[in-house]
């Protein structure tokens, strides 16, 4: 039997590990770095996502708790789909003032996420 909080301290350290290389690649985009092409920037995010991602749907599995039917777990992947897109924009937007609205959309997003998972609500502070 897998343990739960080994995934769930799993899952947090790839939250931190994803918010950092989202903001290295970030720094790197805003500075025309050529290190954005190198294979293992654009590779070693992927697995740490994916490995978030897995680990957030064993936590909810195991939890008994899914979206649609719960209410701030729905809102925290909503959140997710959009950091997302935003985190795309702004690592891949055509003009600079795209990249850079969007780079804050995302981090607003990432944010909210935090927010939500910290207080299990879709509306945190209230």
């Amino acid at each position: 039997m897998i343990d739960h909080d080994l995934v769930k301290l799993i899952h947090i350290s790839c939250v931190v590990l994803s918010l950092i290389g989202f903001t290295l690649r970030s720094i790197l985009m805003l500075m025309g770095s050529p290190l954005l092409r190198r294979s293992w920037v654009r590779t070693v995010p992927h697995l740490v996502d994916s490995t978030l991602f897995f680990s957030g749907l064993w936590l909810a599995w195991n939890l008994h708790q899914y979206p649609g039917t719960t209410p701030w777990l729905t809102a925290k992947l909503s959140a997710l789909i959009a950091y997302i897109v935003f985190g795309a924009l702004a690592l891949r937007g055509r003009t600079r003032r795209r990249r850079y609205l969007s780079l804050v959309a995302a981090y607003a997003c990432f944010a909210y996420m935090v927010a939500v998972a910290l207080t299990r609500s879709p509306v945190p502070g209230l």
